[in-house]
């Protein structure tokens, strides 16, 4: 399969580096012509329109971030980084998926907005929502990469780490602009969210919106993603989010399940 490339050059160009978009879309340009298997650096150069030194600089560059190998005598192929995205593209679409019928019971069961986010590096990044019935507007968008310390989801997904992590975080959130915190109460709420198997928002992240969040985990017994009910603190009384701390640990258990967990696999160690 033949690609076409987005922005050809001709063979005399004595461009040395695209910038900007150019450059990106010189980039995908080569992963698209890799796609049939190994292609020669000339055979890759006349299929995007590109000088020979163009085309390696490219192909170098991409390369350095194990986007794609050299193979000698056979030229460029996929590297192990499009790999390990492409486990992880799964993997997202498999939670969604999963998820996604019991997420919704949960919005028609709390009638608030339901959210299901995974660990994104160090932030929270909200995968899939469901709007609840409530006239209460909820700021977030799936595709949001949110801070993990001061979103009830993002502690969940905290609940298995050690507290030398959580201060890393912590202290990285606050750096980043988080809202302010005062770490020693942060900390003790933390403790008693992970002897409940769940966390709270009390209205840290966004001012008078809070939630209940639970764990989700996988075969392994690892965290892998969160759900959370939101709402105004007007519908979140204490008492209420005591109530809904069983339909959203419930809930996290059955997309759990699903995913392979039973009560008897062991909780991992926990990280460093």
């Amino acid at each position: 399969m033949k690609n076409s490339p987005s922005n050809p050059e001709s063979a005399d160009s004595t461009v040395k580096s695209p910038p900007g978009s150019q450059t990106l879309l010189r980039g995908l340009d080569v992963l698209d012509a890799v796609v049939d298997g190994p292609i020669a650096l000339a055979d890759l150069a006349a299929r995007l329109g590109l000088t020979r030194s163009t085309t390696h600089r490219l192909a170098n560059a991409l390369i350095d971030r194990r986007y794609l190998t050299f193979v000698p005598r056979l030229g460029y192929q996929f590297g192990p980084k499009l790999l390990e995205l492409g486990f992880m593209a799964q993997r997202q679409a498999d939670v969604v998926q999963i998820a996604r019928p019991h997420i919704e019971e949960l919005a028609t069961l709390s009638e608030d907005t339901v959210h299901l986010g995974i660990l994104d590096q160090d932030r929270a990044l909200y995968l899939d929502k469901i709007p609840g019935r409530r006239r209460v507007e909820i700021s977030s968008r799936i595709g949001d990469r949110q801070p993990l310390t001061a979103t009830g989801l993002g502690k969940a997904l905290m609940l298995d780490d050690l507290p030398t992590r959580w201060e890393a975080l912590f202290a990285g959130d606050q750096a980043a602009g988080a809202p302010a915190a005062d770490y020693a109460l942060w900390t003790e709420r933390m403790q008693g969210y992970v002897g409940a198997g769940r966390a709270f928002d009390l209205e840290e992240n966004q001012d008078q919106i809070r939630c209940v969040a639970a764990p989700i985990r996988d075969a392994s017994g690892r965290i892998v993603a969160a759900i959370s009910v939101s709402s105004a603190a007007q519908y979140m009384s204490d008492e209420r989010m005591g109530t809904l701390s069983d339909d959203v640990r419930g809930t996290a258990t059955s997309i759990s399940r699903d995913l392979g967990w039973t009560d008897e696999t062991p909780i991992p160690k926990q990280k460093r």
